[in-house]
């Protein structure tokens, strides 16, 4: 029999998913199963579950016809399960490395009926809080299992089902299930303990809870919260029932019903204003309805004062008490906030004084009323006409004339706009006054932090590129790849966003963990890679001949990324023993990342079939005569795949690049082509013929159906419909 089955729930999980699926499947430990529910999840979660299935026997997913919610899902899962524990983790959590083989230890020295392990909290600000373990057990609780008469202290742990394995006869045995509604481990977690015979508690942090930003149902409020009254009920009704087995528990659980009633009621972001005075006064209800005969053990202090409150039915003074606290606290933080103030400085520079006259300026166009026909276009900190905000604005110009689109520049880039763009220039008058009274904001980066969400404007962020490294929040687990970064800035502009474009479903859910509020994804493909979609062999002869490339050239373009953790390190790459193995009819285009567009000096001609183009503007003209890409870890393999041509990934650095940097998916196990991992196989590749070799072909099929599937030459009008037409999805 197998001893574990883990059984993840999935509903609007997409960016979290693979993360847990992974954390399970690759642990030193392999007596197991995963049951994935995939409760009619609007979002791709359900293929994920299928993916990983295909590729790991011991993944079954179960895919449902319409939503049942958390607690059936969880029982529906339990019916299928075939190990002897049951772990039930949430898709968005995951598990600690390791942790395994020591659980898998414990449960086979012991038996218990429950073991609860040790979590902490993952906050989406990369924090990390400690359970209260070690509050309730001050000392290790050790090997030896017990029932919880014994040491009700254990009910103080947290009473979600995550943190404890449940042995699967125990449960059928007893016919304990999850009930329906929110607040579901309530009405399971507290009776799975009262029941058991044998409890074990296994002192190691083993799961990552992770605290969502966006989505969870703590930071959701409504009147929903007040299903928590319910699962509290349906645990009192077994405590009458089994009264006999588990006498003496009643204070203890009702200690916990009144400290998790005022736990839900102090949170802000749960209970509205409104909804306060009623949530109270059921809580009262409760209160008389199951007081214990005897009493229970009021706490002390400030909580056992809201507990009285709450004994007597005193609404009024309860919030004033609250309401004394919340000040009190507020003035606290205030008072830390002027003890970390830095005086200003006294002297400032004539520049700065400029700028500050400008923002004030900025300020000022604030309060002007919106222009409802101005949209404003950016890409890559202002560099230039590119990108899918090009491609956008060029349908915008087509579908909705009425729009006045307007680009930002930089100064030094003003002549690589394409005739008739009516520009302004980034740090002028007029480019304040633009992004002060924009009705569309459109950019592939994020506006500087001093622009504000306006009510009534929109603020479209493109990106440019589908992410092989980790992106956003998930960066601040790769600290080396992310000097200097405010996390807490990129959350205040992220927040600004009305929709983020998607080029497919894997970026969809990469985007939505790194990125995580509310904005609306646009998932439609990439409106830059509309010209490499429907581009015809006539268009790729005309830029050929505008490069002065022949028709019979073998065109090999090498684009490697920039590496953020080592600034200035380029790839080992010899071009001319590159050069010697592509022929006399070859040609090499060497293209550097636009990060060291200020290291480029004027080029000469083309020497040798060599050819750099880092200068080069558009790079789909790159694109478009290049028979070959050779790249490492950047997004251009996803557009050139667009093309359904060869790449080769070149990467030399790959094992310190993923530690260092951190990546999304393994991309030598899934790459789009032939895979070169020092020069000299590189050479190989080329000299062999391995590009074109049926495994490389396989490889760039598969790649192309995962990442390329919605390119269609269709997604900048569809973007453009959506956002300045107001068109339906």
């Amino acid at each position: 029999m197998t001893l574990l089955s883990f059984v993840v729930p999935a509903y609007r999980v997409q960016g979290y998913l693979r993360e847990c699926l992974d954390s399970i499947l690759d642990q030193p430990y392999d007596d197991l199963e995963v049951i994935g529910i995939d409760d009619a999840s609007p979002d791709d979660s359900g293929e994920i579950l299928l993916e990983y299935a295909e590729r790991d026997p011991r993944v079954r997913p179960v895919r449902l016809a319409e939503n049942v919610g958390l607690g059936p899902a969880r029982n529906l899962g339990l019916d299928r399960a075939t190990g002897e524990y049951v772990w039930f983790v949430d898709g968005d959590d995951w598990l600690v490395p390791g942790c395994l083989p020591h659980v898998a230890a414990r449960l086979v020295a012991t038996r218990p009926d429950v073991l609860i392990v040790d979590h902490v909290r993952a906050h989406w600000n990369n924090v990390g809080t400690r359970s209260a373990m070690r509050e309730v057990f001050p000392e290790p609780p050790g090997e030896a299992t017990f029932r919880l008469p014994d040491r009700p202290e254990a009910m103080r742990l947290l009473h979600t089902a995550w943190n404890r394995l449940v042995r699967r006869e125990f449960l059928v045995d007893r016919g304990l299930r999850f009930a329906p509604g929110w607040y579901e481990d309530v009405s399971f977690s507290y009776p799975v303990l009262m029941a058991a015979s044998r409890i074990g508690v296994l002192d190691r942090v083993c799961l990552n809870y992770r605290q969502r930003r966006t989505g969870a149902i703590t930071r959701t409020r409504g009147d929903r919260h007040f299903e928590v009254f319910a699962q509290w009920h349906r645990v009192f009704r077994l405590l009458d029932r089994w009264d006999g087995e588990v006498g003496g528990l009643r204070p203890a659980v009702f200690e916990r019903m009144i400290w998790h009633y005022l736990t839900v009621l102090g949170n802000g972001e749960r209970i509205a204003p409104e909804l306060r005075p009623a949530f109270f006064a059921q809580i009262h209800a409760d209160y008389t309805r199951f007081l214990p005969p005897g009493g229970y053990p009021v706490p002390p202090g400030v909580e056992g004062l809201k507990h009285r409150l709450v004994a007597t039915g005193r609404w009024r003074t309860f919030s004033a008490l609250r309401d004394a606290n919340q000040a009190a606290e507020t003035a606290r933080r205030n008072a830390r906030k002027v003890r970390r103030r830095v005086l200003p400085v006294a002297r400032r520079t004539a520049r700065r004084a400029r700028d500050a006259a400008l923002r004030e300026y900025y300020r000022g166009e604030l309060h002007r009323p919106l222009d409802p026909t101005l949209a404003v276009f950016a890409a890559y900190w202002y560099r230039g006409y590119a990108c899918n905000p090009a491609a956008i604005y060029a349908a915008a110009r087509r579908l909705a004339p009425q729009v006045r689109g307007l680009w930002v520049v930089r100064r030094d880039r003003v002549h690589t706009l394409p005739p008739g763009v009516e520009y302004v220039v980034a740090g002028t008058r007029d480019y304040y006054r633009a992004l002060a009274r924009a009705r569309w904001l459109v950019n592939n980066v994020n506006f500087p932090d001093f622009v504000r969400k306006r009510p009534g404007s929109v603020h479209l962020q493109t990106h440019h590129g589908t992410p092989v490294k980790v992106m956003g929040l998930d960066q601040q687990r790769y600290p080396m790849g992310a000097t200097g970064m405010d996390f807490a800035k990129l959350l205040r502009r992220v927040d600004r966003w009305d929709f983020s474009v998607s080029s497919n479903s894997f970026s969809t859910q990469m985007w939505e963990r790194a990125y995580p509020a509310a904005y609306t994804t646009l998932e439609v493909g990439y409106p830059r890679n509309d010209r490499l979609a429907l581009a015809t062999p006539d268009e790729c002869r005309q830029v050929r001949k505008e490069l002065g490339i022949g028709l019979d050239e073998f065109v090999v373009l090498y684009a490697p990324t920039h590496r953020e953790h080592l600034p200035g390190w380029r790839p080992p790459f010899d071009p001319d023993r590159m050069r010697d193995v592509l022929g006399p009819s070859g040609r090499l285009l060497m293209r550097s990342h636009y990060f060291h567009d200020r290291d480029r000096r004027p080029k000469g001609p083309d020497a040798g079939g060599v050819l750099d183009v880092s200068g080069h503007d558009r790079v789909e003209d790159l694109y478009l005569v290049a028979d070959v890409l050779v790249t490492d870890y950047s997004s251009a393999m996803f557009d050139y795949a667009v093309l359904d041509r060869p790449i080769v990934v070149y990467a030399p650095d790959w094992d310190a690049y993923r530690v260092a940097r951190g990546v999304y998916f393994d991309l030598l196990a899934e790459p789009p082509g032939a895979v070169a991992s020092d020069f000299p196989a590189l050479l190989e590749v080329f000299a062999s013929g391995a590009l074109r070799a049926p495994e490389a072909e396989n490889h760039r099929r598969r790649f192309r159906a995962r990442f390329c599937a919605l390119e269609d030459g269709y997604a900048a009008e569809r973007v453009v419909r959506r956002v300045f037409l107001d068109e339906p999805a």
